[in-house]
């Protein structure tokens, strides 16, 4: 055959409850390669058209992580850090899809987006692996002055919106997003806004990764935007703005206040160096019940 085969374009959607929809809007914005290895992203090479995301889409998500949340905080630690595992497997087999975008989308030559690559998929494994520790790290019995068992366990506390970094499109946003799934809360993610590709391909992994539907859902367009309904939702329970500048964490911090929501604030983070627990711990809340001793046979002694 003479005729040049005509390339197959990706359509990027959105993942809200499981599924890949449009936004609602119908509206898309130009996603173009970065020019500037230090700075903001210019007018490069024409990537994509990524979904912009409208106050419904936000809505929407809320509800499919909502959803989701009494499954996957009732899940077993164990099972949830199978499923995170799950996520690392799948992402190892799509290494160099995932080299390739995040090269344009910050800038980066082959070897060093493969280095940002590798660093994703060890934080999926690392993050893994504390799904059925933390509980020990952070709970377990209270010395107390009187005849009581006191004993502390943490739980989720809910539905996160999680705003990612906006330069680290995809280390820095599976260092933010793996922590809150991996304790047991349900996320909304509002993808780099200048680089949103590798979020939304993200996407793809973990709609075949074990992951249920609901438990992630990642959504794409104007940070602020997307961000300011998410921070006043009544029904979301905590948000994390380390893709937010001080202007707009500012914003958002006086919305959330409104149902008490936690609240993590944008920081300087080093996203190569291996965290701590303070991001699984961030979204926790802490369970304590008392239960009275008694005493066994003519001895006394209790239990």
């Amino acid at each position: 055959m003479s005729d040049a085969r005509l390339s197959v374009f990706k359509t990027y959607k959105l993942y809200v409850g499981g599924k890949f929809p449009r936004s609602e809007s119908g509206r898309v914005y130009e996603v173009t390669t970065k020019t500037s290895a230090a700075g903001a992203a210019g007018k490069g090479k024409w990537l994509a058209n990524a979904p912009l995301s409208s106050r419904k889409d936000a809505r929407d998500a809320v509800v499919a992580a909502r959803k989701a949340f009494g499954g996957w905080s009732g899940a077993t630690a164990y099972n949830r850090g199978q499923v995170l595992y799950r996520v690392a497997e799948m992402l190892e087999g799509r290494r160099g899809q995932f080299t390739r975008e995040v090269a344009d989308a910050e800038g980066l030559s082959k070897s060093k987006a493969a280095a940002v690559v590798d660093a994703a998929i060890d934080r999926w494994v690392w993050y893994a692996g504390w799904t059925d520790k933390i509980a020990q790290v952070v709970g377990g019995g209270n010395p107390v002055a009187g005849p009581f068992f006191n004993l502390s366990s943490p739980e989720p506390t809910g539905v996160v919106a999680v705003l990612a970094p906006q330069e680290s499109s995809f280390l820095g946003l599976v260092s933010v997003l793996a922590p809150v799934i991996a304790t047991g809360n349900t996320a909304i993610v509002v993808a780099s806004e200048a680089a949103p590709l590798p979020a939304l391909s993200l996407a793809e992994v973990l709609a075949t990764s074990d992951v249920p539907g609901g438990v992630v859902n990642v959504l794409s367009g104007r940070t602020a935007e997307i961000a300011a309904p998410l921070a006043a939702h009544q029904d979301v329970n905590a948000i994390d703005l380390a893709g937010a500048d001080e202007v707009l964490a500012k914003e958002l911090e006086i919305a959330a206040a409104d149902n008490l929501k936690r609240v993590l604030r944008p920081q300087p983070v080093d996203y190569t160096e291996t965290p701590g627990t303070d991001r699984l711990t961030a979204f926790l809340e802490t369970k304590t019940v008392w239960h009275p001793t008694g005493s066994l046979g003519a001895s006394g002694s209790s239990y």
